[in-house]
């Protein structure tokens, strides 16, 4: 009787789809996994002839599963708060690399290995485009992401200097008043510069800048860099210099630098002079100077085009490298490899990288994690739906096995 075997395959196609179900509850709680779904078809038919009118007269072998679709919806996004942990808002997967086997994932539980690569949570390595002295050149070289715990920020010598400040208007001829600013060499040394003023008539001062003997290898009182004179109207602007003072160097720096040669910004963008006299305490309100030392790696964030910012302890930002996403022509060709990967195939084409945000891919969301997409209702709802098509499949072998035993007697 076919009937055992039509209502065997509703019972073993039934079964697989519990066994997706099954599968999809048990993730309900992995990062980044998309649900399954299981799609029925009907098997091939048997011709028993044709009816009066000439249709035909068909009778089906049974049912069992066509194909297991992926439901790619996003996930929530849940933050983490650390630095490694990244989501994809959109479409897009992680190409990542365990010796020579490529993967793709959505999961995002990223660390960093004893040699400084991103890495998945089983190891494998985060592809994408490395940055060469702060550049990345995205659609370059594609390479594991390697991030240097020991990686320098290049010092940067200091060339421009502003000291926000006021000379007292009421002070006697022959007073004085100094302020000091600390610059960088080419090196990242820092130098002490001090600025001393003194009030030769009314509305004029003298200054002289100086820096320490023993930083260009004399002994002594301080070198002077660079000396002159400030002027200013009866509203306590400055009239002269009516430019920068530049042409500050000093030279033979015992720490092997190179020669400073330094700028003072005495006015500001809107023409406003940074130095003023009126009545009050001379005192300086604010300095600054563009150089800095050469700084360490403390941190680093990833950008929503997957760039990754290194923070250095000398206060400055450098781009350390950019992950790259991959998209598929048929997302629903990939295959499952466990772990919550993924591998190309012939069906789902071969995989287009470039920069997140770009070309229909997604963006990254830092500090964060896609949940599972599985909804646990829906889930239940076919849960149901499937034990009740595998108890009528089961009613089905035992109404076939009554019949063939009433057969059976027929000869008794």
């Amino acid at each position: 009787m076919s009937s055992f075997s039509i209502s065997l395959s509703g019972l073993l196609a039934n079964d697989e789809e519990l066994n997706v179900i099954s599968n999809n509850l048990a993730n309900m709680n992995t990062v980044g996994y998309k649900a399954e779904s299981a799609q029925f078809q009907d098997l091939f038919y048997q011709e028993l002839g044709k009816s009066g009118t000439g249709d035909p007269i068909q009778v089906g072998v049974g049912t069992g599963i066509g194909s297991t679709a992926t439901q790619f919806s996003q996930g929530t996004i849940e933050s983490t708060g650390v630095s490694t942990d990244l989501a994809i808002q959109g479409d897009g997967f992680l190409q990542v690399q365990r010796g020579d086997l490529i993967s793709y994932t959505r999961n995002g539980n990223l660390s960093m290995n004893s040699q400084g690569y991103l890495v998945t949570a089983d190891g494998a390595e985060v592809m994408g485009y490395q940055a060469l002295n702060g550049v990345v050149t995205a659609g370059g070289a594609l390479g594991p992401l390697q991030i240097n715990s020991g990686q320098v920020s290049p010092p940067k010598v200091t060339s421009k200097m502003t000291l926000a400040m006021n000379l007292d208007a009421g002070a006697n001829v022959g007073d004085t008043y100094s302020s000091s600013l600390a610059v960088y060499d080419s090196l990242g040394t820092p130098h002490v510069l001090t600025f001393n003023f003194a009030k030769s008539a009314p509305n004029s001062w003298t200054y002289q800048i100086t820096i320490p003997a023993a930083d260009v290898g004399q002994t002594g009182s301080p070198v002077v860099l660079k000396s002159g004179a400030l002027t200013f109207d009866g509203n306590g602007n400055l009239t002269s210099p009516s430019s920068d003072v530049s042409g500050i160097s000093a030279t033979g720096l015992v720490d092997g630098a190179s020669g400073l040669n330094l700028t003072w910004s005495l006015f500001g963008a809107a023409g406003s002079s940074e130095v003023t006299q009126v009545a009050g305490p001379s005192s300086t309100t604010s300095n600054q100077q563009d150089g800095y030392a050469a700084g360490s790696l403390t941190g680093f964030t990833i950008g929503v085009d997957g760039t990754i910012s290194g923070a250095f302890s000398n206060g400055q930002q450098m781009n350390l490298g950019q992950i790259a996403l991959a998209v598929f022509p048929n997302t629903q060709g990939l295959l499952r490899t466990g772990s919550n990967n993924f591998m190309a195939s012939l069906a789902s084409g071969l995989p287009t990288l470039g920069v997140p945000g770009t070309g229909g891919r997604g963006t990254i969301a830092d500090g964060a994690l896609e949940s599972s997409n599985v909804d646990m209702a829906t889930q239940f709802a076919q849960l149901i739906l499937a034990e009740r098509a595998y108890q009528a499949n089961s009613r089905g072998i035992t109404t076939a096995d009554n019949l063939l035993q009433e057969t059976l007697n027929l000869i008794r």
